[in-house]
């Protein structure tokens, strides 16, 4: 479908998106105009609005999810533009990474969902990691424990609690990522985090939760009963 070309000169004033935006603040644009703002001046015959609307044209799922480097290829955007949406987004998420506080201690692990999802939900692939706790249930550390594939993650649990004598945590809640999108657990992850309980037991390190998070939300093994 041809999207009419729309020229922000051409609009009324009080219509054009930074106007609309002092009267109603960020909330009262749509995606494409709140882009729009990122990446203005437009171009020969493309206004800013038209090249965001190619930007958001499959939606902000799929803009959060494409890696807004400079100098990788960005439809007609330049390197300036890719890097303005790169660092708003990348901003985003590092706000929503604050969420959660190591002088806090942790009352229900699913609490830290959120910061995860923001953190790790639209990587490409599945990331494994573990935020270590105190005995009091406060965050010592956030690692990194395997990178896998689009698809998979082969981590052992021994990798899981080599961070955690390395802190000097008492306690763990596992985490991984689905690229998919859907974090509804496979029967490796159940598998893996049963495994996980029964060594953490054995070492003296508590397995809070495991928690799958994905674009469409999160899952907590320990909500769900199965930890």
């Amino acid at each position: 479908m041809q999207l009419e070309h729309v020229a922000i000169a051409d609009m009324p004033f009080d219509e054009r998106p930074r106007e609309r935006m002092i009267r109603g603040g960020p909330a009262a644009l749509s995606d494409a105009e709140l882009i729009s703002l990122l990446i203005e001046p437009g171009k020969r015959g493309k206004s800013s609005i038209d090249i965001a609307r190619e930007v958001v044209a499959d939606g902000l799922l799929a803009l959060a999810r494409r890696e807004w480097i400079p100098g990788k290829p960005a439809g007609s955007l330049g390197p300036s533009r890719v890097a303005r949406i790169g660092a708003a987004l990348e901003l985003g998420r590092r706000i929503a990474a604050l969420s959660t506080t190591s002088s806090d201690p942790i009352r229900d692990p699913a609490a830290v969902a959120p910061h995860l999802i923001a953190k790790y939900a639209y990587r490409p692939q599945e990331t494994v990691g573990g935020i270590y706790l105190d005995a009091r249930n406060r965050i010592i550390s956030e690692r990194e424990v395997y990178i896998g594939t689009l698809s998979s993650a082969t981590v052992s649990p021994r990798d899981v609690f080599r961070h955690a004598f390395n802190d000097h945590a008492a306690a763990v809640i596992v985490f991984h990522n689905h690229p998919s999108g859907d974090p509804s657990p496979s029967q490796h992850d159940l598998t893996f985090t049963s495994g996980l309980a029964d060594l953490g037991a054995a070492l003296g390190v508590e397995v809070l939760d495991h928690l799958i998070v994905a674009s469409s939300g999160f899952v907590s093994f320990r909500q769900r009963g199965l930890l």
